[in-house]
C-alpha cells in the first residue's frame, strides 16, 4: 500500500443511518469517498482499495490480474472466515480463477440460458399464482416477505435442483447465517457443514437412482458418473446455487414492491402495461443493487485503475451499488426512473464471474411483480419505508419483513 491514510469502509447498507432502505451514502460518507479509488480499512482491520466508478468496476472485474480466490494470502475479506478443508472448497466456482472456474461454470451455462428459462416460465407463473393465493389467505394485513417474496424463488430453485421444498426452513435459516457478516466463526462453520451434509445426502441418493430430470440428477448422470465432476464439487455447486438462487431474488422482490408502492401509479403501470415490465426490472436491479457490500478481489499484478496504481498483493473492493449510481453513466442516478435505459447496470457483476443465474432472476422478478399488481391492484405498504426492518448485516441486502394491506 501507499502511505496515504485509510478511511474506514462504510458499513453498508445505509439504512442504519435512518435514510431508509434506498439510500447508499450520507453526505459525510460521500465527502470521504469522493475519489474514484479510495484507500479504506476493512472491518477486519486490513487495508484495501475501494473502487466505485462504473468504468473502473468493470475494469477490475474483467481484468485477469484480479483474483476472486479468497484462499489467497492477502485476500480482502470483509469478515474473518473459518479455515476450510479441501472438500469444502470444491465446487464454489465464484471463488475460483482461470480454468478451474471455467470448467465448473461451463457445466451449468446451458441450464440458465434464456431459452431454457423461457421453458420454465409456466412453472414460475404457477409458483407465483400459488404464493399470491397464500398471501390473500394470510391477510390483510400480511407479511409480503414471508408469504410471497421468499417462497417464490425458493420453490423454483428447489424444483430446478431437486431439493425438497419441505426442507425450506432448514436451508433458509442456514443460508442467512452464511450471509450475515456478524455470524460467529463457530456458527458459520457449523451451518455450512450442515448444509453440505444435507446436499451430500441428496447427491448420494441420486447416485443410487439418477432417473430424475432435476439438475442434481442430470449432473450425477452426465458429469459425476463420467468422472468429469466429483461428489464434493457437485455438493459445492449445489450449495452455491441453492443459497444464491433464492436469497438475491427474494430480497429484490420485497425491496422492489416497497419501492413501487411509494408511488401507486408505478405499481398500477405493471398491471396496465405488463409488456414494459422487463424494462422496469432493469431499473429496479440498477437502483436497488442488493449486493451492496461490494465484490472483493486481490491484485495478482500491478494495475492502474481509475488513475491509481494498485500493486500486486493489494486488495480491492468493487462496489456494484455505487457503480450503478455513477452520474457519468446514468442521468440523475439517485432517482428511480422506470423509463430509463438501465441495461448498463452491474447488479449481476461483470466479466467471467457475473451471476450465471441472471436470466432466471429476471424472469422471476418480472413474473412476480406483474402477478402481484394484477392480483392486488390496491396493495399498499402498512408501514413507511424508514420504519421497515432491514437486513443491515447481510451480504445480500433486503427486508426482514414487509407488512402490506389491500
Amino acid at each position: 500500500m501507499t502511505a496515504t491514510a485509510a478511511t474506514d469502509l462504510p458499513l453498508w447498507p445505509a439504512s442504519t443511518l435512518d435514510h431508509g432502505p434506498f439510500a447508499l451514502l450520507d453526505e459525510e460518507q460521500r465527502h470521504r469517498l469522493a475519489g474514484p479509488v479510495t484507500r479504506v480499512r476493512l472491518p477486519t482491520g486490513a487495508p484495501a482499495w475501494l473502487v466505485t466508478r462504473h468504468a473502473d468496476v468493470r475494469q477490475v472485474l474483467r481484468h485477469p490480474g484480479f483474483s476472486a480466490d479468497l484462499e489467497r494470502p492477502g485476500f480482502p475479506l470483509l469478515r474473518p472466515l473459518p479455515p476450510q478443508s479441501e472438500p469444502d472448497r470444491q465446487g464454489g466456482f465464484i471463488r475460483m480463477d482461470g480454468e478451474e472456474h471455467s470448467r465448473l461454470r461451463r457445466m451449468l451455462t446451458a441450464e440458465f440460458m434464456i431459452k431454457n428459462v423461457r421453458r420454465i416460465e409456466p412453472l414460475i407463473q404457477q409458483t407465483v399464482d400459488a404464493a399470491l393465493a397464500d398471501l390473500a389467505a394470510a391477510g390483510p394485513p400480511a407479511d409480503l416477505v414471508e408469504t410471497f417474496a421468499l417462497p417464490v424463488p425458493s420453490i423454483v430453485i428447489c424444483h430446478l435442483l431437486g431439493v425438497p421444498y419441505a426442507d425450506h426452513d432448514f436451508f433458509q435459516v442456514r443460508s442467512r447465517t452464511l450471509l450475515d457478516r456478524t455470524t460467529s466463526m463457530e456458527l458459520f462453520r457449523a451451518h455450512a457443514q450442515e448444509l453440505r451434509d444435507y446436499l451430500r445426502e441428496l447427491v448420494v441418493a441420486r447416485r443410487r437412482d439418477a432417473g430424475g430430470d432435476d439438475l442434481i440428477s442430470r449432473l450425477v448422470r452426465d458429469r459425476v458418473a463420467t468422472g468429469q465432476l466429483t461428489v464434493d464439487e457437485l455438493v459445492g455447486m449445489a450449495l452455491l446455487l441453492l443459497v444464491a438462487g433464492h436469497e438475491t431474488t427474494a430480497n429484490m422482490i420485497g425491496l422492489s414492491t416497497l419501492l413501487l408502492l411509494r408511488e401507486p401509479g408505478r405499481f398500477a403501470a405493471l398491471r396496465e402495461s405488463p409488456h414494459r415490465a422487463a424494462e422496469l426490472v432493469e431499473e429496479l436491479l440498477r437502483y436497488l443493487s442488493v449486493v451492496r457490500t461490494g465484490l472483493p478481489r486481490l491484485a495478482l499484478v500491478d494495475a492502474e485503475i481509475g488513475g491509481q496504481v494498485i500493486r500486486a498483493g493489494e486488495g480491492v473492493i468493487a462496489v456494484l451499488s455505487l457503480a450503478n449510481r455513477d452520474p457519468e453513466v446514468f442521468d440523475d442516478p439517485e432517482e428511480f426512473d422506470p423509463y430509463r435505459q438501465a441495461h448498463q447496470h452491474l447488479a449481476f457483476g461483470f466479466g467471467v464471474h457475473q451471476c450465471i443465474g441472471q436470466p432466471l432472476a429476471r424472469a422471476e422478478l418480472r413474473i412476480a411483480l406483474v402477478g402481484l399488481a394484477d392480483r392486488f391492484p390496491t396493495l399498499r405498504a402498512a408501514v413507511v419505508p424508514q420504519q421497515v426492518s432491514t437486513r443491515d448485516t447481510s451480504v445480500v441486502f433486503g427486508l426482514n419483513n414487509l407488512q402490506v394491506t389491500w
